[in-house]
């Protein structure tokens, strides 16, 4: 009698799952793009952009933060070193926070969508600053006497003349980003690790923290190579700190360990039910074998 149903279940699942993961590809390629496209609008607002500087520069002897010139001085102690930095600025960045995006969506739906929602009032949030308040590097900033590492030893993203620059907006250093998805990559894996299989007390491994390095290594690295100011990580980490709050984090039943629940509960869908991913496949490793026919229509006596 329920013969005609059962096909149901599993052929729904892997086009749901399909419908899903293509609605989040064009939604993170469709945000990108509108950032990259917003960020060039402030491209030939050069005379602001340096006049913030020279603010910002004041601002942080005011404040009487180490000088950017300090790390720069430890990079270059070795070619291979500042090498190295340059390479991690623009090698790490984007792949790194794809990667962990990933890795969520596979692992921990819940927590995906946690982290995209942060991620992208964030990047808004650093967007309307870009527009609102256009900054010069330290590398271009006479004041700050540092070399633009990238361009003297490479490898560098950007073009030696900002002007010409068609595929960055050189002057969108407030707030860093590099730093701002490092910090929130550091947070989202000890948070969604938290209470993991064999954790004491569901705290998980101590051994999660050390996530903090990268986006530490990424404040090093920004600012050695003089593409960001300490203001520019601190307003990040600000922001940040605004989005998470903002962003209601993951319940502790919203939690897929194993990442079964393929739905990662971005959207509600018609008639799929609540919690479809945590709670369906649960259930269904309740229930009990039916060894035979036999056995079946004993049980129903």
């Amino acid at each position: 009698m329920t013969a005609h149903t059962t096909p149901a279940g599993p052929a729904a699942g892997p086009r749901a799952a399909r419908r899903r993961l293509i609605r989040e590809l064009l939604l993170v390629a469709g945000f990108f793009t509108v950032y990259k496209a917003g960020r060039l609008l402030s491209t030939d607002r050069t005379g602001e952009a340096f006049r913030n500087a020279d603010r910002i520069w004041d601002a942080e002897r005011l404040l009487h933060l180490p000088g950017e010139g300090a790390v720069q001085r430890l990079l270059l102690h070795g070619d291979a070193l500042v090498t190295t930095a340059n390479t991690y600025y623009a090698a790490v960045h984007f792949p790194a926070t794809a990667l962990f995006l990933i890795w969520l969506y596979i692992r921990r739906p819940a927590h995906y969508l946690w982290t995209r929602r942060v991620l992208a009032v964030l990047t808004g949030a650093a967007l309307v600053l870009h527009l609102a308040y256009p900054l010069a590097p330290p590398r271009m900033f006479p004041a700050a006497r540092l070399i633009d590492t990238g361009q003297v030893y490479g490898p560098t993203v950007y073009r030696a003349a900002p002007d010409a620059d068609t595929l960055a907006n050189q002057f969108a250093a407030m707030p860093s980003l590099h730093f701002g998805w490092a910090l929130m990559l550091a947070i989202g894996v000890i948070v969604a690790t938290r209470g993991g299989r064999g954790a004491k007390g569901g705290k998980g491994s101590p051994w999660r923290l050390l996530w903090l390095l990268h986006p530490l290594v990424t404040l090093l690295v920004i600012v050695g190579t003089a593409n960001h100011y300490w203001l520019d990580a601190v307003v990040a980490a600000a922001l940040l700190g605004l989005a998470l709050l903002v962003v209601p984090r993951p319940r502790a039943g919203d939690r897929d360990d194993t990442g079964a629940g393929r739905d990662t509960g971005t959207d509600s869908e018609a008639g799929t039910g609540a919690d479809v991913g945590a709670g369906a496949e649960g259930a269904v490793r309740g229930l009990p074998r039916q060894k035979s026919t036999a056995a079946a229509v004993g049980a129903g006596k």
